[in-house]
């Protein structure tokens, strides 16, 4: 898997930010950050649907353009604006409810062709952020123990977001080909969690039965929503090429995380269709696909060393902290009392040394 980003860095701050998504969680906020730092001069947010009130008051002196980067009209917002940075929030895991995994993948990748096409004939960009995600080294058990920004994976995903991903990031390193003196930089996110943000993570750990693989314990490696947010602030202003891991330190253990939200955990068969049929039904989410089971059966750790020493960016939270953040957040009500369940768990430990000495 390839980590190159781009050619020459930007020697300077940015000075006409746009930012793609900005209706969703995090370009909603990175608008809003922008916006409130002086050394910009404007920033542009632009979303295919109009933002709430309350997201409008949010962004403060952004000035919102409503249009779908599908259309060659996103490439008349850069140009007329002379934007000289461009932020990508716009990827979308999961699909509008007008439409299934055709039209998501159309929004995602085509949406992306278009952007950087556009973005490859306006001559004032010098810097393009694109925020991808840790899905696209998929999960598989004889994984490494830590992705690296070089890693292959052992078994790509075949759909999804994380093939939607990849295939964003190829377009993304196609521009930095074609104009070397653009800086493209892309964070690989680890799965967010946080109080307010809504993933599929989230709202598989919410429901108060867990559906687990039975023999599986995955490996979490978590980012705090806050976390995200500081790592493309980061990014946008720092505009460091390359290509970045971005998550938190340490990790947690499927079982572990299921415990201390007082969740009941519910072992399935290895079957794939039990699977499939026991997570949907169990978490009445049906975007689950054969690439997120494999993730809540195996799990995913990257390593974040150069998103400390070149990017320059360290999480505040790790990734026990953020997890509890979300419970704490969420009020999730124990099903079961966690600290019963611990207390269970290392009465039968003792048990069985005893009984194996």
């Amino acid at each position: 898997m390839e980590s190159g980003g781009g050619g020459a860095e930007a020697p300077h701050y940015p000075r006409i930010v746009l930012v793609t998504g900005a209706c969703r969680f995090l370009g909603g906020y990175l608008t809003a950050r922008l916006a409130q730092n002086p050394m910009i001069n404007k920033v542009i947010a632009v979303d295919a649907i109009a933002p709430s009130k309350d997201l409008l008051r949010r962004m403060g002196r952004a000035e919102f353009v409503r249009a779908d980067i599908r259309n060659p009209f996103i490439a008349k917002v850069i140009r007329n604006g002379d934007v000289d940075t461009v932020v990508h929030a716009a990827a979308a895991s999961y699909a509008p409810r007008s439409g299934g995994r055709a039209t998501l993948k159309e929004l995602n990748v085509m949406g992306a062709m278009q952007l950087f096409a556009a973005c490859q004939k306006a001559p004032s960009v010098r810097r393009v952020i694109l925020k991808s995600t840790s899905e696209v080294y998929g999960s598989h058990p004889h994984d490494p123990v830590m992705h690296t920004e070089d890693s292959s994976s052992r078994r790509p995903p075949a759909d999804g977001f994380g093939r939607d991903s990849m295939d964003i990031e190829a377009y993304a390193r196609g521009l930095a080909r074609r104009r070397p003196d653009i800086a493209v930089t892309i964070l690989r996110l680890a799965n967010m969690i946080g109080p307010a943000m809504d993933t599929a993570l989230s709202r598989y750990l919410a429901g108060p039965l867990v559906p687990i693989v039975l023999g599986r314990d995955a490996r979490l490696q978590l980012l705090h929503e806050q976390d995200a947010l500081g790592a493309l602030e980061r990014a946008t202003m720092a505009g460091r090429a390359g290509t970045f891991n971005v998550g938190a330190s340490g990790i947690i253990m499927m079982s572990q995380a299921i415990r201390r939200s007082g969740r009941v955990t519910v072992p399935v068969p290895q079957s794939a269709l039990w699977a499939v049929d026991s997570l949907r039904k169990a978490t009445r989410n049906s975007e689950l696909n054969v690439d997120q089971i494999e993730y809540m059966s195996y799990g995913r750790v990257m390593d974040t060393t150069r998103m400390r020493t070149e990017l320059g960016f360290e999480p505040k939270w790790t990734t026990l902290e953020a997890f509890d953040d979300y419970v704490r957040g969420r009020g999730l009500t124990p099903i079961i009392d966690p600290k019963w369940v611990r207390s269970v768990e290392s009465r039968a430990i003792a048990i069985a040394q005893r009984w194996g000495s």
